[in-house]
Order: structure tokens, then sequence, then C-alpha cells
């Protein structure tokens, strides 16, 4: 793992944590805190290189949140990355799924297994293309999910800040509970059952265990993983 590697990966760690702090007790400081890890785990390749206009970039993110501190926009904006990510890897994981593409989990265990796609069983096959639907369609859920919990949160949910209390609400702790922690519960939960799964479904896989599974998805490199995006 590069340097570069795990700093984001502790950078992705702590990103939750801050947003469930900010949101819960800890005001103003903790959520621009929160902010500001997120606009580095996601300007932390150019500022490595380094890029000018990320670091300037950076430095005026940093600055507008230092003006709003003490407003109620930190807040709000903690309310959108857990409905925003989420939508985007369900849409990763169904844009896959067009006419024309491979779908994303097909890709993925053809790199596994030093095949094309086109070469995978057809069993593996069809059970890949179901795999990347399920991802997509538990990604959608839970956006949806998280965007509701936004709208209805109190006392700084999206609709109490428009003035229009919702008939039915949930405390934003409630909120942040689900939106920042029991999200990557869920995402993990899934992820290790259906590795249990598949290892009964097809016991002919190339890696041992779930450490060694692991360590050959890491294993197949930043370029590959690039890949997947285009």
């Amino acid at each position: 793992m590069t340097p570069l590697v795990a700093l984001r990966l502790l950078l992705a760690i702590a990103y939750p944590l801050l947003a469930h702090w900010a949101s819960t007790d800890g005001g103003g400081t903790v959520a621009l805190l929160a902010l500001a890890d997120l606009a580095l785990i996601v300007l932390l390749a150019p500022l490595a290189r380094p890029r000018a206009w990320a670091w300037l970039l950076l430095a005026a993110l940093l600055a507008g949140l230092w003006v709003v501190r003490d407003s109620p926009v930190p807040a709000l904006l903690l309310l959108a990355p857990p409905m925003v990510f989420t939508a985007l890897l369900a849409w990763w994981f169904g844009r896959s799924l067009g006419g024309g593409r491979v779908p994303l989990i097909s890709r993925i265990v053809s790199g596994l297994e030093g095949c094309e796609p086109a070469a995978l069983r057809p069993d593996l096959k069809a059970y890949t293309r179901r795999l990347t639907l399920l991802w997509s369609l538990l990604l959608a859920g839970l956006a949806l999910a998280n965007g509701v919990l936004a709208l209805v949160a109190v006392p700084d949910g999206l609709l109490v800040r428009m003035g229009h209390p919702p008939l039915v609400t949930v405390p934003q702790e409630a909120w942040s509970w689900f939106a920042n922690l029991l999200n990557y519960g869920i995402v993990g939960g899934f992820f290790i059952g259906e590795y249990v799964y598949r290892k009964r479904r097809f016991p002919d896989r190339p890696y041992r265990d779930f450490p060694d599974f692991l360590r050959r998805m890491a294993g197949l490199g930043p370029a590959f993983w690039r890949t997947l995006f285009d």
C-alpha cells in the first residue's frame, strides 16, 4: 500500500466519525473538520502531484468553510454526502448493466481470474451480472433512505431549515447513526455475506480465504481500478 493510498484510507475512516460527531454534539468546528476531511479525500491525488489548481481550490474551500463555521451551512452540507455518494455508486454499478457494457462485478471477477470477461463460465457470468444489479439496488435504496431521513431530521434537517416542519420526523442523531455509520455496516455486511455465499456457490475460486481475496483485489492495482470508471 502506497503512502497516498494509506492516507486516503485514514481520511476515509475519519470522515464518518467526524461527521457523526459534528451532527450530534460536535458543533460547527467539528463540521468544518469533517468537510475539510472530505475535501482532502476528493482532492488528494492532484494535491500530491502537485497541481496548483487543486491547492487553490482547497484553500478557497477552507476559507469559505471558515467564514460560515458558525452558521447552519456546515450542518446542512453534511446532509448531502451520504446520499450523493451512495447515489453515485448506485449509478456506477447500474450504468455497467447497459447495452454494450460489461457488468462491473464481471470485470472485477475476470481480473481476479486473469481472463477477459467474455471468457468467464456462463454460470459465473450470469451470477456476476445479477450481483452487479443487486449492488446497484442496495446502494440506490441506501441513497433514498439517506435522502428521506435528511429531509425529516430535526433540528437540522432540510425541511426544518426551509421553514416547512415535516409531519413525520426523526432525531438528528438517528439520521447521523444511519447515514454516517450504519450505511457502512450494511455495505460491509453485504460484501462479507456475498463472499460467504460465493465460496459455497463457486468453491473453485482462485483465492484461499477472505484475507487472500482482499489481497488479490488490492493486487489488481490502481490502473485496473481506473479502467472501471471508463
